[in-house]
């Protein structure tokens, strides 16, 4: 009783305090009133009321103060007055988290998937042996790569390519591999391998690297251990019995390598005939092996750990031969056989794109996958698709749920003859109406395996076909020393014995007009370098204005910095044998590039007869001619030179891929619309 007694004085004690304290310490030196004798409250026959209605009736005219106990806080707190504003605080809140996840789900949903970083910007094809010496000794390095950097990423690029630099015991240094582990001594050492991915990295630059899988070089310890017979490297390579007559070879049968004669070679150690496609230094691997394909894996995971951020897999269409061993099929049929000794004269129904092959290219992106786990790691995958036709090459990109390549590499405008409208036209719409739905496309103009550009088609055509290359959907090629406008080197003065025909587009990087072209301190380089390296250099080009360089680099910003060109839809108006005239257009931006390209003689074009509601005038936005920009063309007579080129810029509401006469005449790799509200792409157009 003691107890409840003290409790409740408590209470009452704090009560009191209530009415004066307002939110402030009551001053213990403040004499507290005597209670009123005759008050009710302080009569012992009103004490046994309740304790609630007690407090409730002390609450009337109270207001809450800080630091009030919890008994007078429940009390006003279950009062209408801050009951209902609490809860509709709450409900407020719980809508707009709701409001919130749903937004980011539905924008989620719509939005279509971003670039990676392969599809982003252009990609610079490094022959490395040529592109510049570090250590004075006549040969392109590693290091000299890593110097060279920032001017790489003065033109824009976002990815480094860098052909084949494995021990090789081949001058040519691009197929028969000694080791796939090994840097060959000519171009540095495996720390100047792992400082050239740090650097590149650093600079914001991915780096994709050749892998040669299909065979190796006879002097690899493979094929070493295989013509003896030891272990499990006794079927590493492709091994048949052959006869011998008069001190001649009689192969199993009349497969004809890619560089001419019989594609079997008789090794005496083994007592036998190997297979090559190519050289006979280049024995082909055994795939139907699984030791084989075992190894090949091991050795891209040895250079994916090393931090490369992908491969070009070379020569996968003859990875597979035939078992059966049966004669290919002759072109001329009345062709003696005897005489058949050309890779031209057969059809390669039992060498190439064999039953099994895409399974064994299927499983090396299951191993790139691997390596893209982590985010923003993404492991690129591409394949040499050389001199395939155009259906062989849109398999490499795989099913639609079963993914091959990112794409296999686009060699046809390299492959062209004669440079006309029509032409480019054709090799054009040929990969855009036969890549499968949602694939990304590329381009390039060169490689090391090709003459360059301006030794096959002249100079005057450097620049239009950058702009050509920099205006197509998807990714752009670059072989260095285009950008330039680079040529072969005269065949003559060269000392390398191997393939000579291929090293004229292999020539030295022409930095400078001092001596070597500044790309080597050497007395003597491993190839001479162009005649015309005076004039022709990176120094002199990155200041004259109007010069292929600065013209390359311009559209590779522009190319970087436009929707219409990197997400937007490709709309061709008219070719001939002249010309090729197409838009780049999205939906959500009411601007088009209407590029405008002349491959023959001078021309002259009326864009009204093409779209009729054209205005009168056009603003260029990039012209060949660099005198010409930001100027106007009359749309209904544009006059143009020999391989002379024009970006103009319209502003236009009704695209042409939404009407009816330009729609099959309009592509797109990655469908996307912009919205200027939000500032975001979407899908659901």
């Amino acid at each position: 009783m003691a107890e409840d007694k003290n409790k409740r004085d408590s209470i009452e004690i704090r009560m009191k305090g209530c009415q004066a304290n307002n939110g402030f310490v009551q001053n213990e030196d403040i004499p507290e009133q005597d209670a009123d004798p005759g008050s009710p409250t302080d009569t012992p026959q009103h004490r046994p009321e309740g304790l609630h209605g007690a407090l409730e009736a002390d609450f009337k005219g109270i207001q809450p103060y800080a630091g009030m106990p919890k008994e007078v806080l429940f009390q006003f707190s279950g009062q209408a007055c801050y009951r209902l504003p609490r809860e509709i605080l709450f409900w407020l809140t719980v809508a707009s988290v709701l409001v919130l996840v749903g937004a980011t789900i539905a924008i989620i949903a719509i939005s279509p998937k971003c670039l990676d970083w392969w599809q982003a910007g252009p990609m610079y094809r490094i022959y490395p042996r040529s592109f510049k010496d570090s250590d004075k000794d006549g040969n392109g390095d590693l290091k000299g790569i890593q110097d060279k950097l920032d001017y790489i990423t003065t033109l824009n690029i976002k990815t480094v390519w860098i052909t084949s630099f494995y021990k090789s015991s081949l001058k040519d240094f691009r197929y028969g591999v000694e080791d796939f582990r090994e840097i060959d001594p000519i171009f540095g050492t495996m720390k100047d391998f792992e400082n050239l991915v740090a650097a590149i990295h650093d600079k914001g630059l991915k780096l994709i690297i050749d892998n040669i899988p299909n065979h190796t070089s006879d002097k690899h310890v493979w094929f070493q251990m295989s013509r003896t017979q030891t272990g499990k490297y006794t079927d590493y390579y492709i091994w048949r019995d052959c006869t011998h007559e008069n001190g001649i070879t009689i192969p199993p049968n009349n497969w004809v390598s890619v560089y001419g004669n019989s594609s079997w070679h008789f090794d005496e150690v083994r007592n036998q005939c190997y297979f090559h496609q190519f050289m006979k230094e280049q024995p082909d691997l055994n795939f139907r092996n699984p030791d084989v394909q075992e190894e090949i894996k091991e050795i891209m995971q040895f250079w994916l750990a090393k931090g490369v951020d992908g491969f070009s897999f070379d020569a996968v269409k003859f990875l597979l031969e035939a078992k059966h061993l049966r004669d290919e099929i002759q072109v001329n049929k009345t062709q003696i056989p005897s005489t058949v000794t050309h890779y031209s004269e057969l059809y390669h129904d039992f060498t190439t794109t064999q039953v099994g092959m895409h399974d064994i290219v299927r499983s090396f992106r299951q191993t790139m996958d691997q390596y893209s786990r982590e985010p923003g790691r993404y492991r690129f995958m591409g394949t040499e698709a050389n001199t395939e036709n155009i259906d062989r090459t849109m398999m490499y990109y795989g099913l639609p749920f079963v993914q091959e390549a990112d794409f296999p590499f686009n060699h046809y405008l390299t492959k062209l003859d004669t440079l006309s409208g029509n032409s480019v036209y054709e090799v054009i719409t040929s990969w855009m109406k036969n890549m499968p739905e949602g694939k990304w496309p590329n381009w390039m103009i060169g490689g090391p395996d090709n003459s360059r550009l301006t030794s096959r088609w002249g100079n005057e055509y450097v620049n239009t076909m950058h702009m050509l290359l920099f205006t197509l959907p998807g990714t752009p090629i670059t072989y260095y020393g285009e950008e330039i406008g680079m040529g072969n080197i005269v065949a003559t003065n060269i000392n390398e014995s191997y393939n000579t025909d291929t090293l004229l587009s292999k020539s030295p990087m022409q930095w400078d007009n001092s001596s070597n072209a500044g790309f080597s301190e050497a007395s003597h380089t491993w190839l001479p370098t162009h005649s015309d390296y005076h004039t022709v250099n990176v120094d002199a080009q990155k200041t004259q204005p109007g010069s292929a360089l600065k013209l390359y680099q311009e559209l590779s910003l522009l190319h970087a910095n436009e929707l219409l060109l990197s997400r937007g839809w490709f709309c061709l108006l008219r070719n001939d044998s002249h010309s090729v005239v197409y838009t780049r257009e999205l939906d959500g931006i009411n601007r088009v590039f209407i590029v405008v390209l002349n491959f023959g003689e001078s021309t002259l074009l009326n864009l009204q007869e093409m779209i009729s509601y054209l205005p009168s005038r056009l603003r260029i936005r990039l012209s060949t001619n660099s005198a010409k920009k930001g100027s106007e063309v009359d749309t209904r007579g544009i006059f143009l030179d020999k391989g002379e080129g024009l970006i103009l810029e319209h502003n236009m509401k009704n695209l042409l891929h939404h009407q009816t006469a330009f729609r099959d005449r309009c592509f797109v790799s990655s469908q996307a619309c912009y919205s200027s509200v939000l500032n975001i792409l979407y899908s659901v157009c």
